[in-house]
């Protein structure tokens, strides 16, 4: 008895790869015609599209840089400082969003009903007010409403607060990036609190209870036994969260910290090459994404059960 093949068209298989190719030549098409209709619409604008313009000098200043930088540089080394600065918010907000709602996510959940009810105002005021509105918040009605330099106000001799912004002994953090990076982590970490509270939530009482027998106060349960489960719920939507943050980070430009996207919209406004400056800012957040999505990736194959 000799077994005959299917036809190829009755082969799911089959039908996948070719429904996943048809999308990729449609996608392939569709960038090409787009691409075609900016090459014309340029040149029917008298506009060579090129990068040649980066190595041109920037002449603009920028404000604030961990970085030497002088305006006799040219725009490639420009853009590069706000990718610095970019990078400097994004880690630095992420770190402490991290902390902020993991706390007000575990404290939601706590048996004193003033740190649950703290958290709970906490949650819903800054989950539920727009993101700008806050930026503005820290920025005018906090940092600018400091008392000036010379007037400034000491916390136990170890952070001096002024309209220059937050001074410590080591370094300053001035009050654009401080208003940014409050503005973000509190935030995000409103969000975070409630995915924290949803993935704690998901794991079984029964592992509560064991703990219990163990003899594990509720602190340690929650370090040794909850919180390790709870991860496995926690890290696909906390990835979320951090490429939200990372690309609400472009709201710097409303309160003037000279991130990636505020060096590149000065620019394009110098340089009149919008096409060409709008696809490194795209490359640039795509890349700082993918970064992301891989690291979480790979720290959420390290908290799956591994099955036998």
């Amino acid at each position: 008895m000799t077994n005959s093949k299917p036809p190829l068209w009755r082969d799911h298989r089959f039908w996948q790869n070719a429904i996943q190719l048809i999308f990729v030549f449609l996608a392939v098409v569709i960038v090409v015609i787009l691409w075609s209709n900016v090459r014309r619409n340029l040149q029917q604008l008298g506009i060579q599209f090129g990068f040649n313009f980066l190595k041109q000098q920037a002449s603009f200043d920028i404000g604030e840089t961990i970085v030497n930088y002088q305006p006799t540089d040219a725009y490639n080394y420009a853009l590069l400082v706000g990718l610095i600065n970019s990078l400097r918010i994004a880690i630095m907000s992420i770190l402490l969003t991290t902390i902020v709602g993991i706390t007000a996510g575990i404290s939601r959940l706590s048996d004193n009903w003033l740190v649950r009810k703290i958290s709970f105002v906490y949650v819903e005021i800054f989950r539920n007010t727009p993101l700008l509105l806050q930026l503005l918040f820290w920025y005018f009605a906090i940092f600018l409403s400091f008392p000036k330099a010379e007037n400034k106000i000491s916390v136990l001799g170890f952070a001096n607060f002024s309209q220059n912004g937050i001074e410590f002994p080591w370094f300053t953090l001035s009050p654009e990036f401080s208003s940014l990076l409050l503005g973000l982590t509190f935030y995000t970490g409103a969000f975070i609190a409630e995915i924290v509270r949803g993935g704690i939530k998901s794991v079984p009482q029964g592992q509560w209870e064991a703990a219990k027998s163990l003899g594990l106060k509720p602190g340690l349960a929650m370090q040794l036994v909850i919180f390790p489960q709870a991860l496995r719920v926690i890290i696909p939507p906390l990835t979320s969260q951090y490429l939200s943050l990372t690309k609400n980070s472009s709201l710097a430009i409303a309160i003037g910290y000279p991130d990636i996207y505020f060096v590149a919209s000065t620019t394009f406004n110098q340089t009149g090459k919008a096409v060409e400056v709008m696809l490194l800012i795209m490359i640039t957040y795509l890349t700082l994404s993918l970064i992301i999505s891989f690291t979480m990736n790979l720290f959420n194959r390290s908290v799956q059960i591994k099955e036998r």
